[in-house]
């Protein structure tokens, strides 16, 4: 059996999961947990904007609120958990623009990481 990829939690996004309703974070866990075996989640999707499959968000809907949260696999050895909101607007299905700078936002910061965690090991 392959090792589990470690989770690194960026920003706030541990703090806001554990905020999730439990169904949610059973369904959030389940999909991240996923990711750390190297496969995917049914509900995993490719967060539009950020160049195919390298950043993914998992939505789960609970009591007429949706729930989400955004990981990549984009960096070997680890994944990175990017964000985690309950989406407020009623409107479309689209992610809002603010969501969207925060995930840029720590994608850097993993990325800053993940670059910080390799120097000196081989490739």
């Amino acid at each position: 059996m392959e090792a589990l990829k470690p989770l690194v939690w960026i920003g706030w996004s541990l703090d806001d999961l554990r905020g999730f309703p439990a169904e949610v974070r059973r369904v959030m866990g389940q999909a991240l947990d996923d990711a750390q075996r190297g496969g995917e989640h049914p509900r995993a999707k490719a967060l539009q904007g950020f160049g195919g499959r390298g950043v993914l968000e998992v939505v789960d809907d609970h009591d007429g609120d949706t729930f989400r949260a955004v990981y990549t696999v984009k960096f070997a050895g680890a994944v990175y958990v990017l964000h985690a909101f309950q989406k407020k607007s009623k409107k479309g299905r689209a992610t809002p623009r603010h969501d969207i700078e925060v995930v840029r936002t720590r994608l850097k910061a993993a990325e800053a990481h993940h670059r910080e965690a390799m120097k000196g090991k081989r490739p």
